[in-house]
């Protein structure tokens, strides 16, 4: 469904918006499509609304809102958005992230139309707030558990893989890129000397993400296996090949991921591809005394506050913080060399 913006089953109105977003501001197919299914159940849902069908999801997704025009989108308040939202939460039963993902590309629909093709004169989605997220520390491998898992693969000597498989978890320990950047990585994209290579972040970003020792020792070691699969796939210029010598999809690195972090004995704590790039940040931060604004750069956040959370990740680290006290070692007088409490009440 990359295409989506393009069909005729949406009204003119979002069709333009989302060739905007793909277009002038180079948004991915994935968040263009996004915003298609967003916007697509906001119209089905005005749309009963308005006509007093039924919100159940069998009967929203019978309604056609290919024809639905200007006077349609103007007559949708403030009011009716709130009883999206909340319809969002209750009946679909979307959480905080998926609500607000919701509104977004609400608000944004609607800035669009009011500011750039101005077709709309009001924005009803202006001065509504969204949702609350609750703050959630990032979850990480310790370097144990990390060790771990790399050591895990070396040892699975019966895959064909495993040097595709060691690179690619190397790279996400290591550097802290997204899965959509790791998967993307082209030959092309990696420096002559090793020493750097260039990922296409969130947005469209390029961005410069250096090598460690680790990683260039992997992609190295990796590299002569690679031969192997582009000769039988054919394909010659992203860097991790799936067995059928095509550019690896963010799926298989999933499942690579899954099954090694299982057999380390780490699947019941939950972690993922981007519990990995988490890791790397926390473990950067933490134990490496990387500068929070360089490790902004290094994770491609636009805005440092995003970063942040990882200042607030360890415990070990606060821990340390509170015995370096100069007070921390005075101990407190033994009970037996207590003076007896007065009886006095004035004393």
């Amino acid at each position: 469904m990359s295409d989506a913006y393009n069909t005729k089953d949406y009204p003119e109105l979002i069709r333009k918006f989302c060739s905007y977003k793909a277009g002038i501001q180079g948004r991915s197919p994935k968040t263009v499509n996004e915003y298609m299914l967003d916007l697509r159940t906001f119209c089905r849902y005005m749309y009963a609304l308005k006509n007093s069908i039924a919100h159940d999801p069998a009967s929203l997704e019978k309604i056609d809102i290919s024809d639905l025009d200007t006077d349609f989108f103007s007559s949708v308040t403030p009011e009716e958005i709130y009883d999206f939202i909340y319809y969002t939460k209750s009946e679909r039963g979307n959480g905080t992230a998926a609500r607000a993902r919701k509104l977004s590309a609400i608000k944004s629909f609607y800035k669009y139309h009011t500011q750039k093709t101005r077709i709309l004169q009001t924005n009803p989605a202006a001065d509504i707030e969204g949702p609350k997220k609750p703050k959630e520390l990032p979850k990480y491998l310790s370097v144990e558990e990390s060790l771990e898992l790399l050591e895990t693969i070396k040892n699975d000597t019966s895959n064909p893989y495993r040097t595709r498989d060691f690179a690619m978890i190397t790279l996400f320990l290591n550097c802290g890129m997204r899965l959509s950047e790791l998967a993307g990585i082209k030959m092309t994209d990696i420096d002559p000397k090793m020493a750097s290579l260039r990922v296409l972040g969130k947005g469209s970003k390029e961005r410069i993400i250096y090598l460690n020792s680790s990683c260039k020792d992997a992609i190295e070691t990796y590299l002569p296996d690679r031969l192997v699969l582009r000769k039988e796939g054919g394909e010659d210029y992203h860097l991790f090949l799936s067995r059928l010598g095509k550019g690896i999809s963010v799926k298989t690195v999933q499942h690579v991921v899954k099954k090694y972090l299982a057999a380390a004995g780490l699947e019941n704590k939950h972690y993922s591809t981007h519990k990995l790039r988490h890791t790397a940040a926390t473990l950067m931060y933490q134990t490496g005394d990387v500068d929070i604004r360089v490790l902004k750069d290094i994770l491609g956040h636009e805005q440092l506050n995003t970063t942040q959370i990882y200042t607030h990740v360890s415990n070990k680290s606060m821990e340390e913080a509170m015995e370096k006290n100069p007070l921390s070692g005075v101990r407190s007088p033994e009970k037996d060399n207590l003076p007896p409490k007065s009886e006095n009440n004035d004393d």
